[in-house]
């Protein structure tokens, strides 16, 4: 495999995995009564709608028919991508549901 071939197959399993980060939050949002794309402006008011995340409401299943994901894990994820901010306001979101759930 050559260099170039090596460079462009990182990339592909990048955004690969870009993409099913984009998608455990999006359901971790839809499983929590909460609007992903108000989370993601919430995070991040200076940018555009974000096309990834546009691509993947599609593939979002009722939280009925999903199965759970931990906050913890969820946490994670956007940590590896370097969204701390996204993880921020996620943060601030689990407060707020111990909070109601109190």
């Amino acid at each position: 495999m050559s260099q170039k071939e090596l460079e462009e197959q990182l990339i592909r399993n990048y955004q690969r995995d870009e993409s099913l980060m984009v998608h455990i939050f999006a359901q971790w949002c839809v499983n929590h009564d909460l609007d992903p794309a108000d989370l993601y402006r919430r995070a991040y008011p200076e940018q555009e709608a974000n096309p990834l995340l546009q691509q993947v409401q599609d593939l979002i299943v009722p939280k009925e028919e999903a199965g759970d994901i931990p906050d913890e894990t969820l946490l994670g994820v956007l940590s590896l991508f370097g969204n701390e901010e996204l993880a921020f306001i996620v943060t601030e979101e689990i407060a707020r549901r111990s909070q109601r759930s109190e």
